[in-house]
Protein backbone atom coordinates (compact mmCIF):
# COMPACT_ATOMS: atom_id res chain seq x y z
CA UNK A 1 0.00 0.00 0.00
CA UNK A 2 1.29 3.44 -0.94
CA UNK A 3 1.43 6.01 1.81
CA UNK A 4 2.12 9.72 2.05
CA UNK A 5 5.70 10.87 2.41
CA UNK A 6 7.44 13.11 4.89
CA UNK A 7 6.56 13.83 8.53
CA UNK A 8 3.08 12.87 9.73
CA UNK A 9 3.06 14.32 13.24
CA UNK A 10 0.28 16.90 12.70
CA UNK A 11 -2.66 16.12 10.41
CA UNK A 12 -5.40 18.58 9.48
CA UNK A 13 -8.69 16.89 8.60
CA UNK A 14 -11.00 19.10 6.57
CA UNK A 15 -14.59 18.16 7.38
CA UNK A 16 -16.25 16.71 10.49
CA UNK A 17 -18.64 14.37 8.74
CA UNK A 18 -18.59 10.64 9.37
CA UNK A 19 -15.54 10.00 7.19
CA UNK A 20 -13.59 12.89 8.71
CA UNK A 21 -14.43 11.86 12.25
CA UNK A 22 -13.56 8.23 11.51
CA UNK A 23 -10.25 9.35 10.04
CA UNK A 24 -9.53 11.61 13.01
CA UNK A 25 -10.15 8.83 15.54
CA UNK A 26 -7.92 6.37 13.68
CA UNK A 27 -5.17 8.99 13.40
CA UNK A 28 -5.43 9.85 17.08
CA UNK A 29 -5.21 6.18 17.97
CA UNK A 30 -2.02 5.97 15.91
CA UNK A 31 -0.45 8.79 17.92
CA UNK A 32 -0.90 11.72 15.54
CA UNK A 33 -1.87 15.23 16.54
CA UNK A 34 -5.13 16.03 14.77
CA UNK A 35 -6.88 19.30 13.97
CA UNK A 36 -10.36 19.07 12.43
CA UNK A 37 -11.70 22.04 10.46
CA UNK A 38 -15.44 22.15 9.75
CA UNK A 39 -17.41 24.81 7.89
CA UNK A 40 -20.61 24.08 9.87
CA UNK A 41 -21.23 24.93 13.52
CA UNK A 42 -20.95 21.31 14.63
CA UNK A 43 -20.20 17.75 13.51
CA UNK A 44 -22.15 15.50 11.18
CA UNK A 45 -21.77 16.74 7.62
CA UNK A 46 -24.45 14.90 5.69
CA UNK A 47 -25.52 13.29 9.00
CA UNK A 48 -26.42 16.69 10.41
CA UNK A 49 -29.20 17.95 12.64
CA UNK A 50 -31.49 20.95 12.40
CA UNK A 51 -34.31 22.34 14.51
CA UNK A 52 -37.73 22.44 12.89
CA UNK A 53 -39.68 24.40 15.47
CA UNK A 54 -39.79 22.02 18.48
CA UNK A 55 -38.75 19.01 16.36
CA UNK A 56 -35.18 17.68 16.17
CA UNK A 57 -34.59 16.56 12.61
CA UNK A 58 -31.79 14.44 11.15
CA UNK A 59 -30.88 15.99 7.81
CA UNK A 60 -29.12 13.01 6.26
CA UNK A 61 -29.10 9.22 6.41
CA UNK A 62 -31.75 7.44 8.48
CA UNK A 63 -30.52 3.83 8.21
CA UNK A 64 -27.62 2.56 10.33
CA UNK A 65 -26.07 -0.78 9.42
CA UNK A 66 -22.72 -2.40 10.31
CA UNK A 67 -22.25 -0.43 13.56
CA UNK A 68 -19.07 -2.41 14.29
CA UNK A 69 -17.37 -0.19 11.71
CA UNK A 70 -18.12 2.85 13.87
CA UNK A 71 -16.98 0.91 16.92
CA UNK A 72 -13.62 0.32 15.20
CA UNK A 73 -13.11 4.08 15.09
CA UNK A 74 -13.97 4.47 18.78
CA UNK A 75 -11.76 1.49 19.65
CA UNK A 76 -8.80 3.20 17.99
CA UNK A 77 -8.73 5.62 20.95
CA UNK A 78 -9.73 3.04 23.54
CA UNK A 79 -13.37 4.08 23.51
CA UNK A 80 -16.58 2.26 22.58
CA UNK A 81 -19.60 3.10 20.44
CA UNK A 82 -21.88 1.26 22.85
CA UNK A 83 -20.58 3.26 25.80
CA UNK A 84 -21.51 6.51 24.12
CA UNK A 85 -24.55 5.73 21.96
CA UNK A 86 -27.61 3.65 22.78
CA UNK A 87 -28.43 1.53 19.73
CA UNK A 88 -31.86 -0.01 19.26
CA UNK A 89 -32.03 -3.02 16.90
CA UNK A 90 -34.98 -2.61 14.56
CA UNK A 91 -37.37 -5.49 14.05
CA UNK A 92 -38.62 -5.32 11.44
CA UNK A 93 -35.73 -3.60 9.73
CA UNK A 94 -38.23 -2.43 7.11
CA UNK A 95 -41.90 -2.85 6.32
CA UNK A 96 -42.56 -3.18 2.59
CA UNK A 97 -45.94 -2.02 1.31
CA UNK A 98 -46.87 -2.97 -2.25
CA UNK A 99 -49.25 -1.48 -4.78
CA UNK A 100 -51.47 -4.58 -4.64
CA UNK A 101 -52.21 -3.94 -0.95
CA UNK A 102 -49.92 -6.67 0.44
CA UNK A 103 -47.20 -6.05 3.01
CA UNK A 104 -44.04 -7.79 4.14
CA UNK A 105 -42.00 -7.23 7.30
CA UNK A 106 -38.28 -7.56 6.56
CA UNK A 107 -36.51 -9.26 9.49
CA UNK A 108 -32.77 -9.70 9.74
CA UNK A 109 -33.17 -12.85 11.84
CA UNK A 110 -33.08 -15.74 9.38
CA UNK A 111 -35.79 -17.89 10.94
CA UNK A 112 -38.17 -14.97 11.44
CA UNK A 113 -37.67 -13.83 7.85
CA UNK A 114 -38.11 -17.33 6.45
CA UNK A 115 -41.43 -17.62 8.31
CA UNK A 116 -42.51 -14.20 7.02
CA UNK A 117 -41.65 -15.09 3.42
CA UNK A 118 -43.56 -18.37 3.80
CA UNK A 119 -46.61 -16.46 5.02
CA UNK A 120 -46.26 -13.90 2.27
CA UNK A 121 -45.44 -16.04 -0.77
CA UNK A 122 -45.41 -19.72 0.19
CA UNK A 123 -42.88 -22.48 0.96
CA UNK A 124 -41.04 -22.41 -2.37
CA UNK A 125 -40.17 -18.73 -1.96
CA UNK A 126 -39.21 -19.36 1.67
CA UNK A 127 -36.69 -21.98 0.52
CA UNK A 128 -35.46 -19.53 -2.10
CA UNK A 129 -34.96 -16.91 0.59
CA UNK A 130 -32.83 -19.32 2.62
CA UNK A 131 -30.63 -19.99 -0.41
CA UNK A 132 -30.45 -16.24 -1.14
CA UNK A 133 -29.42 -15.48 2.44
CA UNK A 134 -26.61 -18.03 2.22
CA UNK A 135 -25.47 -16.49 -1.07
CA UNK A 136 -25.52 -12.97 0.39
CA UNK A 137 -23.36 -14.09 3.30
CA UNK A 138 -20.82 -15.73 1.00
CA UNK A 139 -20.84 -12.68 -1.28
CA UNK A 140 -20.10 -10.41 1.67
CA UNK A 141 -17.21 -12.59 2.85
CA UNK A 142 -15.73 -12.62 -0.66
CA UNK A 143 -15.86 -8.84 -1.01
CA UNK A 144 -15.42 -7.07 2.28
CA UNK A 145 -11.72 -7.36 3.05
CA UNK A 146 -10.37 -7.56 -0.48
CA UNK A 147 -12.60 -5.19 -2.47
CA UNK A 148 -14.30 -2.83 0.01
CA UNK A 149 -12.11 -2.41 3.08
CA UNK A 150 -8.92 -1.88 1.12
CA UNK A 151 -6.80 0.84 -0.43
CA UNK A 152 -6.34 0.34 -4.17
CA UNK A 153 -3.17 1.53 -5.84
CA UNK A 154 -3.71 -0.30 -9.11
CA UNK A 155 -6.30 -2.47 -10.90
CA UNK A 156 -3.66 -5.21 -10.71
CA UNK A 157 -4.74 -5.67 -7.08
CA UNK A 158 -7.94 -7.21 -8.39
CA UNK A 159 -5.95 -10.21 -9.57
CA UNK A 160 -6.40 -12.27 -6.45
CA UNK A 161 -8.10 -15.61 -5.68
CA UNK A 162 -10.95 -13.62 -4.09
CA UNK A 163 -11.74 -12.25 -7.55
CA UNK A 164 -12.26 -15.80 -8.80
CA UNK A 165 -14.45 -16.51 -5.77
CA UNK A 166 -16.52 -13.41 -6.50
CA UNK A 167 -16.88 -14.42 -10.14
CA UNK A 168 -17.87 -17.96 -9.14
CA UNK A 169 -20.60 -16.46 -6.97
CA UNK A 170 -21.96 -14.59 -9.98
CA UNK A 171 -20.85 -11.19 -8.72
CA UNK A 172 -20.22 -9.88 -12.23
CA UNK A 173 -23.66 -10.73 -13.53
CA UNK A 174 -26.64 -8.41 -13.28
CA UNK A 175 -28.22 -7.90 -9.88
CA UNK A 176 -31.87 -8.39 -10.82
CA UNK A 177 -31.15 -11.62 -12.71
CA UNK A 178 -29.09 -13.06 -9.87
CA UNK A 179 -31.80 -12.27 -7.29
CA UNK A 180 -34.29 -13.81 -9.72
CA UNK A 181 -32.42 -17.12 -9.51
CA UNK A 182 -33.53 -17.39 -5.89
CA UNK A 183 -36.90 -15.64 -5.86
CA UNK A 184 -39.64 -15.72 -8.48
CA UNK A 185 -42.05 -13.38 -6.68
CA UNK A 186 -41.53 -9.91 -8.19
CA UNK A 187 -42.37 -8.21 -4.89
CA UNK A 188 -39.67 -10.13 -3.03
CA UNK A 189 -37.14 -9.41 -5.75
CA UNK A 190 -37.72 -5.70 -5.19
CA UNK A 191 -37.01 -6.01 -1.46
CA UNK A 192 -33.58 -7.50 -2.17
CA UNK A 193 -32.59 -5.32 -5.13
CA UNK A 194 -33.86 -1.78 -4.48
CA UNK A 195 -30.65 -1.14 -2.52
CA UNK A 196 -28.73 -0.71 -5.78
CA UNK A 197 -30.29 2.74 -5.98
CA UNK A 198 -28.09 3.65 -2.98
CA UNK A 199 -25.19 3.02 -5.35
CA UNK A 200 -26.83 5.09 -8.07
CA UNK A 201 -27.49 2.21 -10.48
CA UNK A 202 -30.73 0.49 -11.52
CA UNK A 203 -31.00 -3.22 -10.52
CA UNK A 204 -31.10 -4.23 -14.20
CA UNK A 205 -27.73 -2.53 -14.77
CA UNK A 206 -26.05 -3.01 -11.40
CA UNK A 207 -23.46 -5.71 -10.84
CA UNK A 208 -24.72 -8.55 -8.69
CA UNK A 209 -21.81 -7.74 -6.37
CA UNK A 210 -23.88 -4.81 -5.11
CA UNK A 211 -26.18 -7.28 -3.40
CA UNK A 212 -23.66 -6.80 -0.58
CA UNK A 213 -25.76 -3.73 0.31
CA UNK A 214 -28.80 -5.99 0.66
CA UNK A 215 -26.68 -8.15 2.97
CA UNK A 216 -26.05 -5.13 5.19
CA UNK A 217 -29.76 -4.18 5.22
CA UNK A 218 -31.47 -7.56 5.43
CA UNK A 219 -28.95 -9.92 7.06
CA UNK A 220 -26.45 -7.97 9.19
CA UNK A 221 -29.15 -5.86 10.85
CA UNK A 222 -30.47 -2.31 11.07
CA UNK A 223 -30.12 -0.12 14.16
CA UNK A 224 -31.44 3.21 15.35
CA UNK A 225 -29.30 5.43 17.61
CA UNK A 226 -31.33 7.02 20.41
CA UNK A 227 -31.23 10.75 19.78
CA UNK A 228 -31.35 10.15 16.02
CA UNK A 229 -28.62 9.41 13.50
CA UNK A 230 -26.86 12.63 14.46
CA UNK A 231 -26.05 11.01 17.81
CA UNK A 232 -23.35 8.99 16.03
CA UNK A 233 -21.20 11.86 14.67
CA UNK A 234 -21.75 13.83 17.85
CA UNK A 235 -20.42 10.92 19.92
CA UNK A 236 -17.49 10.49 17.54
CA UNK A 237 -16.60 14.18 17.88
CA UNK A 238 -16.81 13.93 21.67
CA UNK A 239 -14.52 10.88 21.64
CA UNK A 240 -12.06 12.74 19.42
CA UNK A 241 -12.04 15.74 21.79
CA UNK A 242 -11.45 13.37 24.69
CA UNK A 243 -8.50 11.86 22.81
CA UNK A 244 -6.91 15.25 22.20
CA UNK A 245 -8.23 16.47 18.84
CA UNK A 246 -8.64 20.20 18.26
CA UNK A 247 -11.80 21.33 16.41
CA UNK A 248 -12.39 24.56 14.51
CA UNK A 249 -16.14 25.08 13.95
CA UNK A 250 -17.74 27.47 11.44
CA UNK A 251 -14.35 27.52 9.75
CA UNK A 252 -14.36 27.34 5.98
CA UNK A 253 -11.14 26.46 4.18
CA UNK A 254 -10.32 29.05 1.54
CA UNK A 255 -6.95 27.77 0.29
CA UNK A 256 -4.18 25.23 0.69
CA UNK A 257 -0.75 26.80 1.04
CA UNK A 258 1.86 24.94 -1.02
CA UNK A 259 5.57 24.44 -0.52
CA UNK A 260 7.96 26.27 -2.84
CA UNK A 261 8.18 23.33 -5.25
CA UNK A 262 4.40 22.75 -5.12
CA UNK A 263 4.73 19.12 -4.05
CA UNK A 264 3.33 19.51 -0.52
CA UNK A 265 0.66 21.40 1.37
CA UNK A 266 2.31 23.12 4.30
CA UNK A 267 -0.70 24.96 5.74
CA UNK A 268 -4.48 25.21 5.54
CA UNK A 269 -5.83 28.74 5.27
CA UNK A 270 -9.29 29.62 6.55
CA UNK A 271 -11.67 32.23 5.20
CA UNK A 272 -11.20 34.07 8.52
CA UNK A 273 -7.53 34.56 7.63
CA UNK A 274 -6.24 32.01 10.13
CA UNK A 275 -3.36 29.81 9.01
CA UNK A 276 -2.99 26.25 10.35
CA UNK A 277 0.40 24.71 9.63
CA UNK A 278 0.38 20.96 9.05
CA UNK A 279 2.41 17.94 7.99
CA UNK A 280 -0.47 16.14 6.23
CA UNK A 281 -3.97 17.05 5.02
CA UNK A 282 -7.06 14.86 4.66
CA UNK A 283 -9.86 16.41 2.57
CA UNK A 284 -13.30 14.93 3.27
CA UNK A 285 -15.35 17.67 1.66
CA UNK A 286 -17.43 17.14 -1.48
CA UNK A 287 -15.21 15.85 -4.27
CA UNK A 288 -15.76 18.93 -6.43
CA UNK A 289 -14.85 21.18 -3.48
CA UNK A 290 -11.68 19.18 -2.88
CA UNK A 291 -10.70 19.57 -6.53
CA UNK A 292 -11.24 23.32 -6.33
CA UNK A 293 -8.95 23.54 -3.30
CA UNK A 294 -6.38 21.42 -5.10
CA UNK A 295 -6.62 23.58 -8.21
CA UNK A 296 -7.43 20.71 -10.56
CA UNK A 297 -9.40 17.52 -11.01
CA UNK A 298 -7.68 14.31 -12.14
CA UNK A 299 -8.10 13.43 -15.80
CA UNK A 300 -10.51 10.62 -16.60
CA UNK A 301 -11.37 9.03 -19.95
CA UNK A 302 -15.05 9.97 -19.44
CA UNK A 303 -16.63 12.47 -17.04
CA UNK A 304 -17.83 11.26 -13.66
CA UNK A 305 -21.46 10.18 -13.49
CA UNK A 306 -23.49 11.02 -10.40
CA UNK A 307 -26.22 9.13 -8.63
CA UNK A 308 -29.87 10.16 -8.77
CA UNK A 309 -30.89 12.81 -6.29
CA UNK A 310 -33.82 12.92 -3.88
CA UNK A 311 -36.59 15.13 -2.64
CA UNK A 312 -36.99 14.87 1.13
CA UNK A 313 -40.02 16.09 3.05
CA UNK A 314 -39.40 16.39 6.79
CA UNK A 315 -42.78 16.68 8.52
CA UNK A 316 -43.60 17.20 12.18
CA UNK A 317 -47.15 15.94 12.55
CA UNK A 318 -49.88 15.71 15.18
CA UNK A 319 -50.55 12.05 14.40
CA UNK A 320 -49.08 8.91 12.89
CA UNK A 321 -50.45 5.84 11.12
CA UNK A 322 -50.44 2.28 12.50
CA UNK A 323 -49.33 0.76 9.20
CA UNK A 324 -45.97 2.52 9.37
CA UNK A 325 -42.91 0.82 10.86
CA UNK A 326 -39.75 2.73 11.77
CA UNK A 327 -38.70 2.35 8.12
CA UNK A 328 -41.41 1.76 5.53
CA UNK A 329 -40.83 1.12 1.84
CA UNK A 330 -43.90 2.14 -0.12
CA UNK A 331 -43.49 0.61 -3.58
CA UNK A 332 -45.38 1.85 -6.60
CA UNK A 333 -46.61 -0.58 -9.22
CA UNK A 334 -43.98 0.52 -11.75
CA UNK A 335 -40.41 -0.72 -11.41
CA UNK A 336 -38.18 -0.78 -14.49
CA UNK A 337 -39.91 2.34 -15.81
CA UNK A 338 -39.14 4.09 -12.52
CA UNK A 339 -35.40 3.51 -12.86
CA UNK A 340 -35.46 4.59 -16.49
CA UNK A 341 -37.08 7.85 -15.42
CA UNK A 342 -34.54 8.41 -12.65
CA UNK A 343 -31.37 7.59 -14.57
CA UNK A 344 -32.15 7.96 -18.28
CA UNK A 345 -35.11 10.11 -19.28
CA UNK A 346 -34.70 12.55 -16.38
CA UNK A 347 -38.40 12.64 -15.54
CA UNK A 348 -39.88 12.58 -12.05
CA UNK A 349 -41.19 9.17 -11.04
CA UNK A 350 -44.64 8.71 -12.55
CA UNK A 351 -45.40 5.96 -10.02
CA UNK A 352 -43.02 6.64 -7.13
CA UNK A 353 -41.47 4.24 -4.68
CA UNK A 354 -40.85 6.02 -1.38
CA UNK A 355 -38.93 5.55 1.86
CA UNK A 356 -40.89 6.75 4.89
CA UNK A 357 -39.00 6.92 8.17
CA UNK A 358 -40.65 7.54 11.54
CA UNK A 359 -37.80 8.12 14.05
CA UNK A 360 -40.23 8.93 16.86
CA UNK A 361 -41.27 5.27 16.76
CA UNK A 362 -38.21 4.55 18.91
CA UNK A 363 -37.39 8.01 20.27
CA UNK A 364 -40.50 10.08 21.06
CA UNK A 365 -38.22 12.74 22.54
CA UNK A 366 -37.36 13.99 19.05
CA UNK A 367 -40.80 15.63 18.94
CA UNK A 368 -43.06 17.35 21.49
CA UNK A 369 -45.35 15.08 23.53
CA UNK A 370 -48.02 13.51 21.36
CA UNK A 371 -46.34 14.63 18.12
CA UNK A 372 -44.41 12.64 15.52
CA UNK A 373 -41.66 13.03 12.93
CA UNK A 374 -41.94 11.63 9.42
CA UNK A 375 -39.18 11.72 6.83
CA UNK A 376 -40.38 11.03 3.28
CA UNK A 377 -37.69 10.41 0.66
CA UNK A 378 -38.60 10.34 -3.02
CA UNK A 379 -35.73 9.58 -5.43
CA UNK A 380 -35.55 12.00 -8.34
CA UNK A 381 -33.22 12.61 -11.29
CA UNK A 382 -30.08 14.59 -10.62
CA UNK A 383 -29.66 17.95 -12.31
CA UNK A 384 -27.38 16.54 -15.01
CA UNK A 385 -30.18 14.43 -16.51
CA UNK A 386 -33.33 16.00 -15.05
CA UNK A 387 -34.71 19.43 -14.13
CA UNK A 388 -32.07 22.03 -13.36
CA UNK A 389 -31.45 23.24 -9.84
CA UNK A 390 -33.17 26.54 -10.67
CA UNK A 391 -36.23 24.71 -12.02
CA UNK A 392 -36.80 23.21 -8.56
CA UNK A 393 -37.54 26.67 -7.18
CA UNK A 394 -41.02 26.42 -8.71
CA UNK A 395 -41.18 22.66 -9.13
CA UNK A 396 -40.41 21.85 -5.48
CA UNK A 397 -43.62 23.14 -3.86
CA UNK A 398 -45.74 21.53 -6.57
CA UNK A 399 -43.97 18.21 -6.18
CA UNK A 400 -44.41 18.43 -2.40
CA UNK A 401 -48.17 18.64 -2.90
CA UNK A 402 -48.02 15.68 -5.31
CA UNK A 403 -46.15 13.62 -2.70
CA UNK A 404 -48.64 14.48 0.04
CA UNK A 405 -51.55 13.50 -2.22
CA UNK A 406 -49.81 10.21 -3.07
CA UNK A 407 -49.19 9.44 0.61
CA UNK A 408 -52.86 10.03 1.37
CA UNK A 409 -53.89 7.85 -1.57
CA UNK A 410 -51.69 5.07 -0.16
CA UNK A 411 -53.41 5.09 3.23
CA UNK A 412 -51.90 7.98 5.19
CA UNK A 413 -55.25 9.75 5.33
CA UNK A 414 -55.09 13.32 6.54
CA UNK A 415 -51.32 13.56 6.19
CA UNK A 416 -51.46 17.07 4.75
CA UNK A 417 -53.68 18.40 7.52
CA UNK A 418 -51.54 16.73 10.19
CA UNK A 419 -48.38 18.68 9.36
CA UNK A 420 -47.40 21.19 12.05
CA UNK A 421 -43.87 21.96 10.83
CA UNK A 422 -42.13 20.97 7.63
CA UNK A 423 -38.92 21.29 5.66
CA UNK A 424 -38.70 20.44 1.97
CA UNK A 425 -35.25 19.64 0.54
CA UNK A 426 -34.80 19.41 -3.24
CA UNK A 427 -31.91 19.34 -5.74
CA UNK A 428 -31.92 23.14 -5.49
CA UNK A 429 -30.85 22.82 -1.85
CA UNK A 430 -28.34 20.02 -2.52
CA UNK A 431 -26.77 22.20 -5.22
CA UNK A 432 -26.58 25.19 -2.87
CA UNK A 433 -24.70 22.97 -0.40
CA UNK A 434 -22.08 22.17 -3.05
CA UNK A 435 -23.20 18.72 -4.16
CA UNK A 436 -22.34 18.09 -7.81
CA UNK A 437 -25.30 17.39 -10.09
CA UNK A 438 -27.60 18.35 -7.22
CA UNK A 439 -27.21 14.88 -5.68
CA UNK A 440 -26.32 14.15 -2.05
CA UNK A 441 -25.36 10.60 -3.11
CA UNK A 442 -22.21 11.65 -4.94
CA UNK A 443 -20.55 9.62 -7.71
CA UNK A 444 -22.53 6.56 -8.78
CA UNK A 445 -21.14 3.03 -8.61
CA UNK A 446 -20.92 2.09 -12.23
CA UNK A 447 -18.22 -0.46 -13.03
CA UNK A 448 -15.93 2.35 -14.25
CA UNK A 449 -16.39 4.16 -10.92
CA UNK A 450 -15.91 1.25 -8.52
CA UNK A 451 -12.93 -0.22 -6.69
CA UNK A 452 -9.63 0.76 -8.32
CA UNK A 453 -11.54 2.77 -10.96
CA UNK A 454 -13.20 5.06 -8.42
CA UNK A 455 -11.48 8.41 -7.75
CA UNK A 456 -8.40 7.52 -5.71
CA UNK A 457 -7.82 8.75 -2.20
CA UNK A 458 -4.21 9.72 -2.96
CA UNK A 459 -3.68 12.91 -4.95
CA UNK A 460 -1.23 12.73 -7.84
CA UNK A 461 1.38 15.48 -7.70
CA UNK A 462 0.97 16.14 -3.98
CA UNK A 463 2.94 14.08 -1.47
CA UNK A 464 0.87 14.75 1.64
CA UNK A 465 -2.81 15.03 0.69
CA UNK A 466 -5.38 12.25 1.08
CA UNK A 467 -9.09 12.23 0.21
CA UNK A 468 -11.93 10.61 2.14
CA UNK A 469 -15.72 10.55 1.84
CA UNK A 470 -18.33 9.05 -0.41
CA UNK A 471 -16.79 10.40 -3.63
CA UNK A 472 -13.67 8.32 -3.21
CA UNK A 473 -12.76 4.80 -2.02
CA UNK A 474 -14.81 2.74 -1.25
CA UNK A 475 -18.02 4.70 -1.94
CA UNK A 476 -21.47 5.84 -0.85
CA UNK A 477 -23.24 4.94 2.38
CA UNK A 478 -22.68 5.16 6.13
CA UNK A 479 -20.63 1.93 6.40
CA UNK A 480 -18.46 2.81 3.43
CA UNK A 481 -17.70 6.39 4.49
CA UNK A 482 -16.63 5.10 7.91
CA UNK A 483 -14.28 2.73 6.10
CA UNK A 484 -13.17 5.60 3.87
CA UNK A 485 -11.97 7.52 6.90
CA UNK A 486 -10.05 4.50 8.17
CA UNK A 487 -8.46 3.94 4.75
CA UNK A 488 -7.43 7.60 4.56
CA UNK A 489 -5.81 7.35 7.99
CA UNK A 490 -3.94 4.23 6.87
CA UNK A 491 -2.47 6.22 3.97
CA UNK A 492 -0.91 8.48 6.60
CA UNK A 493 0.08 5.93 9.23
CA UNK A 494 0.66 2.81 7.19
CA UNK A 495 -2.07 1.13 9.25
CA UNK A 496 -0.09 0.73 12.47
CA UNK A 497 0.16 2.70 15.68
CA UNK A 498 3.21 4.78 16.48
CA UNK A 499 5.55 3.04 18.97
CA UNK A 500 5.25 4.41 22.47
CA UNK A 501 1.66 5.66 22.10
CA UNK A 502 -1.44 4.27 23.69
CA UNK A 503 -3.24 3.94 20.37
CA UNK A 504 -4.38 0.57 19.12
CA UNK A 505 -3.92 -0.97 15.73
CA UNK A 506 -7.27 -2.06 14.32
CA UNK A 507 -8.02 -5.74 14.29
CA UNK A 508 -10.58 -5.36 11.52
CA UNK A 509 -13.35 -6.86 13.66
CA UNK A 510 -14.25 -3.96 15.89
CA UNK A 511 -12.88 -5.88 18.92
CA UNK A 512 -9.54 -4.13 19.28
CA UNK A 513 -8.14 -3.74 22.79
CA UNK A 514 -9.63 -0.73 24.60
CA UNK A 515 -7.83 1.76 26.76
CA UNK A 516 -9.44 4.39 28.96
CA UNK A 517 -9.60 7.89 27.55
CA UNK A 518 -11.91 10.83 27.92
CA UNK A 519 -14.58 10.64 30.55
CA UNK A 520 -15.89 7.30 31.79
CA UNK A 521 -19.49 6.27 31.15
CA UNK A 522 -21.72 6.94 28.15
CA UNK A 523 -23.02 10.44 27.93
CA UNK A 524 -20.44 12.02 30.26
CA UNK A 525 -17.85 12.95 27.65
CA UNK A 526 -16.76 16.56 27.35
CA UNK A 527 -19.22 18.55 25.24
CA UNK A 528 -18.36 19.35 21.67
CA UNK A 529 -17.77 23.10 21.35
CA UNK A 530 -20.10 24.90 18.98
CA UNK A 531 -23.16 22.78 19.74
CA UNK A 532 -26.18 23.39 21.92
CA UNK A 533 -26.65 21.12 24.91
CA UNK A 534 -28.76 18.75 22.81
CA UNK A 535 -26.43 18.73 19.83
CA UNK A 536 -28.45 20.72 17.30
CA UNK A 537 -26.94 23.06 14.78
CA UNK A 538 -29.46 25.92 14.81
CA UNK A 539 -29.29 26.51 11.08
CA UNK A 540 -30.98 25.28 7.89
CA UNK A 541 -30.06 21.91 6.48
CA UNK A 542 -26.37 21.84 5.59
CA UNK A 543 -24.38 18.99 4.17
CA UNK A 544 -20.80 19.95 5.04
CA UNK A 545 -18.46 17.00 4.72
CA UNK A 546 -19.04 13.35 4.05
Amino acid sequence: MRTVTGPTDHVVVVGAGLSGLSCALHLLGAGRRVTVVERDAGPGGRAGRTLLGPYRVDTGPTVLTMPHLADEAFAAVGDSLHRRVELVPLSPAYRALFADGTSLDVHTDGEAMEAEVRRFAGPTEAAGYRALRDWLERLYRAQMRRFIDTNFDSPVQLLHPDLARLAALGGFGRLDRRIGRFLSDARLRRVFSFQSLYAGVAPARALAAYAVIAYMDTVAGVWFPKGGMHALPRAMAEAAVGAGAAFHWSAEVSALERSADGSRVRAVRLASGERIACDQVVLTCELASAHRLLGRAPRRPVPLRHSPSAVVLHAGTDRTWPGLAHHTLSFGDAWERTFHELTRSGRLMSDPSLLITRPTAHDPGLAPPGRHLHYVLAPCPNTAVGPSAAAWRDLGPRYRDTLVAELERRGLEGFGDSVQEELLVTPLDWTAQGHAAGSPFSVSHTFAQTGPFRPRNLVRGLDNVVLAGCGTTPGVGVPTVLISGKLAAARVTGGARRPGTGGTRLSGTGDARRRTTGSGRRGTAPPVPGLTSTGEVPAPTQAGAE
